[in-house]
């Protein structure tokens, strides 16, 4: 158990000791599908679905990283076992949340007392999901670079460092291109009052802040919003963001269309870094 508050920890050891005969469930990581029925392409399967929400028989078990195990004390016989994803929002280890775009994962089980339960839980996103995608992979790159910017985002194809596809956005900063400023070109309309999200991977040694620039007939603004963090050059590796923009577009009545921004400056005490980023997506509804 990785994701319980300790004071839950003790209850259900407490409760275990005094009752020989649990049941067990144990949850396996997701598996992202695709699905067959999306009315839009879907972009790259990758995904950083690292949690679950858990109910037996409607029951709220809690929120749990995978894999997990865990006891069960008032189940017994045919249950419904149902499995929610859940994503770190914005980044935030100690903020998760109910991901709004993947199905949530149903199975009938039976359960015996001393014996485990064992669930591979799959998802997908719902058909009817709007995507707004840059992967790279095209002839043409929905990112350009601002006027004032000294680096820009270039595609990449370094086996070495690639995961998805066949290229990715590749910015190499250094003393002499020591800032990035960059957005995406397209007029992205976004929905006020639903949920929005911006999906990144990216592999950096350098922080990459992100924004949401609103553009009206009167006014365009970035709105900075969440920065990712640089990782050490010895351990770089790829990670996955997932970014709450539900707020900030509900903040923007005025906005016609939206942009994603993107600003770095060389980080303290490097002579050179790069900025690795693929499968940019907002997603609504």
């Amino acid at each position: 158990m990785k994701f319980l508050p300790f004071f839950f920890v003790f209850f259900l050891l407490g409760c275990v000791k005094n009752n020989e005969a649990p049941v067990w469930l144990e949850v396996n990581k997701w598996t992202l599908e695709a699905n067959p029925n999306s009315q839009n392409p879907v972009g790259e399967l990758s995904h950083a679905l690292t949690d679950a929400a858990i109910y037996v028989n409607d029951q709220f078990k809690g929120i749990f990283e995978l894999p997990v195990k865990i006891p069960l004390l008032d189940v017994t016989g045919a249950a419904k076992v149902s499995i929610f994803p859940v994503v770190v929002n914005n980044g935030i280890s100690a903020t998760k949340k109910l991901y709004p775009f993947t199905e949530t994962y149903y199975e009938d089980v039976v359960f015996v007392q001393n014996q485990t339960v064992t669930v591979d839980p799959r998802t997908r996103y719902y058909k009817d999901c709007q995507f707004w995608i840059e992967d790279f992979e095209d002839a043409a790159v929905q990112i350009e670079t601002d006027d004032n910017s000294l680096a820009s985002f270039e595609k990449g194809s370094d086996p070495a460092k690639l995961k998805y596809g066949n290229y990715y956005g590749l910015a190499e900063l250094n003393t002499s291109k020591n800032l990035l400023l960059a957005y995406t070109n397209g007029k992205i309309p976004l929905p006020r009052g639903k949920e929005v999200y911006l999906e990144i991977d990216y592999r950096s040694t350098n922080s990459l802040v992100t924004g949401l620039i609103e553009v009206s007939a009167t006014n365009i603004q970035d709105h900075v919003n969440i920065q990712m963090n640089a990782q050490p050059a010895a351990s770089v590796v790829w990670k996955k963001i997932y970014i709450d923009l539900k707020e900030l577009v509900g903040a923007t009545p005025n906005a016609e269309y939206y942009e994603v921004s993107f600003s770095a400056q060389l980080g303290d005490g490097l002579s050179s870094s790069e900025i690795i980023i693929d499968n940019v997506k907002l997603i609504h509804f």
